[in-house]
């Protein structure tokens, strides 16, 4: 190849002058297909507490949460991920496997009006146990293996109760394996998992933990979280829970971990979800607020990089704003 000056015959912003060019030869598209919308359902009636750490976002009761899965429907968003705020918590979650918990309720309302919308439960215990850890605790720690056993119950029960997608949280080791075969035993063979693979002991999980009640009461997560430090150990993750039967691998958080979506997606070709977590969400509404950003174009940037980045979904809480936007277009 020759090193001679290409300039002034190849002219990059040729292909820039025009909107139309622009859009024919862009490499990245985001449509409202990719998206998905967490929402947070609570007990009660006609319930909509604004979370304060997180604009625009609320714990909704099941008969509002209904009316907000017909809003995001109509704009474009056709998929919620759901999480569960319960009447009262036990030491193990067990209370996220009744047949009449909180997110089985609210899958079979959302079943009952909009039966098109594909809802995915959330499979963790941190938001259903009274000291806020993913799972069981002995001696002090986070049980890993009889913490399987109540993710896999918990996952039943909400495959019964209808919901389309099962996507464990809790980064429990084996826990794929032992889900599937608790799903195809009990004939639920067709349901997906998917799976966070390569979750992050993140301090952008702050706003979340206000949202979902679900702080730990002692200690962190870091003992079953990922260190921020490592992404060659996040494809072991991932590689271990396709083995295991995984049908979608996710990375979260999603701003500070573009390298490994991108690395996940080129090594394994698998379909890859990443979720822009609630602080990465909050961070962006908090400098609009004080008109620092342009928070759309902000937004819409922020979610370009995660889809260039490798990113087949994307779970966010600016879902409908975007899917909006892009009707627009």
């Amino acid at each position: 190849m020759s090193l001679r000056p290409l300039f002034p015959q190849t002219r990059l912003r040729r292909n820039r002058y025009s909107k139309v060019v622009r859009d024919m030869v862009a490499e990245t598209s985001l449509s409202a297909a990719d998206l998905i919308m967490p929402l947070f359902v609570c007990p009660g009636e006609k319930v909509k507490n604004p979370i304060k750490s997180m604009p625009g976002n609320d714990q909704l009761s099941v008969d509002m949460l209904v009316e907000k899965c017909k809003e995001l429907y109509a704009s474009g968003v056709k998929s919620v991920l759901l999480f569960g705020i319960p009447e009262s918590k036990d030491e193990d979650g067990s209370v996220a496997t009744h047949e009449h918990g909180i997110v089985q309720k609210a899958t079979r309302a959302i079943k009952e009006v909009l039966p098109e919308m594909y809802i995915i439960a959330d499979i963790c215990n941190c938001e259903y146990t009274t000291h806020g850890h993913c799972g069981t605790i002995i001696d002090g720690d986070v049980d890993n293996d009889s913490t399987l056993v109540t993710l896999s119950a918990q996952a039943v029960s909400l495959a019964e109760a209808g919901v389309d997608m099962v996507a464990p949280s809790d980064m429990m080791d084996g826990r794929i394996a032992h889900m599937r075969a608790a799903l195809d035993e009990n004939c639920f063979e067709k349901m997906p998992i998917m799976a966070y693979s390569a979750k992050y002991a993140s301090g952008f999980y702050g706003p979340f933990r206000d949202a979902a009640d679900s702080a730990p009461q002692f200690g962190d997560r870091s003992t079953y979280q990922m260190d921020p430090r490592n992404s060659d150990e996040a494809i072991r993750e991932v590689e271990m829970d396709i083995a295991e039967g995984a049908d979608i691998v996710m990375v979260k958080p999603a701003l500070s971990y573009l390298d490994v979506i991108y690395r996940t997606k080129h090594e394994f070709n698998t379909p890859v979800a990443a979720y822009n977590v609630s602080g990465e969400f909050s961070m962006v509404k908090a400098a609009q607020e004080r008109d620092w950003i342009d928070g759309n174009r902000v937004m819409m940037e922020i979610m370009t990089s995660i889809k260039r980045a490798g990113a087949d979904i994307i779970i966010t809480y600016h879902a409908q704003e975007v899917a909006e936007i892009l009707n627009k277009k």
